[in-house]
């Protein structure tokens, strides 16, 4: 039985027609194994914004962390100002400061994961610290936008395994970048412009994992949330699985 359980605010389908029909989704589910989901995420269309958090699984209070990474880009929403990239930088790094000095006398750390998105006119800008990442869907095919922060990438960029090995190497969990691990991080950040008919994603790698080649058809926003997480749940379903779709 598929139980879905939503996260963040403003977490329903939702369509603006004020802003070039900008049009989002956003799914979560726990998974087959876990007992608690660790994964947040951040659908405000009003604002522009989106993202989707993974706490660190093995680490103490990863949905904590995750949590607080969500929550500071939301109540920077909140405030009613127009954002910038600049602001939601400020709010991930805050978000950075928080999740360490709370956990700062703990015995282990905990983080998360980030990826998001701002639109800002008609240009988005994606911001990411770890494996939770954007692609885009054109042409009936998914392009990833990111990179990620983690050890299977370091080594691929080595030339130490193939880029076919690197989801299934033992060792694809081990990021090498997070919210709360350390009293500093770096943010990456891209800009693009936003096309008619793309859709982007932001996920957790409960999602991207289990991401085919096979063309990808869109009857409804709704309805290709829904087949990602199913496939998710199919070919894995270990961890937890979340996904944010914008479409304009």
């Amino acid at each position: 039985m598929n139980f879905f359980r939503i996260f963040g605010r403003g977490a329903a389908p939702f369509i603006d027609g004020t802003v070039a029909a900008v049009e989002s989704v956003a799914l979560t589910h726990v998974g087959h194994v876990r007992a608690v989901n660790e994964d947040r995420i951040l659908n405000l269309p009003n604002a522009k914004l989106w993202a989707v958090a993974d706490g660190m699984g093995g680490h103490q209070s990863g949905d904590v962390a995750a949590q607080i990474a969500i929550d500071a880009l939301g109540d920077l929403a909140s405030s009613g100002q127009t954002l910038c990239g600049d602001d939601i930088l400020r709010a991930l790094q805050s978000a950075n400061a928080l999740i360490y000095d709370r956990y700062a006398d703990a015995e282990r750390r905990s983080g998360t994961t980030i990826v998001a998105a701002l639109l800002v006119d008609d240009r988005l800008e994606i911001f990411w610290a770890g494996d939770s990442r954007a692609y885009r869907l054109r042409g009936g095919t998914w392009q990833q936008l990111t990179r990620d922060h983690s050890l299977v990438q370091q080594m691929v960029d080595a030339g130490a395994i193939p880029p076919s090995a690197a989801s299934n190497h033992p060792k694809a969990n081990v990021i090498t970048r997070a919210l709360g691990v350390h009293c500093e991080v770096v943010i990456d950040r891209l800009a693009f412009p936003l096309v008619t008919g793309d859709i982007i994603m932001l996920c957790s790698d409960g999602v991207s994992r289990t991401l085919g080649a096979d063309r990808v058809r869109v009857p409804t926003l709704a309805a290709l949330a829904q087949s990602l997480i199913d496939r998710a749940l199919m070919r894995d379903g270990s961890d937890n699985a979340s996904l944010v779709l914008v479409r304009s």
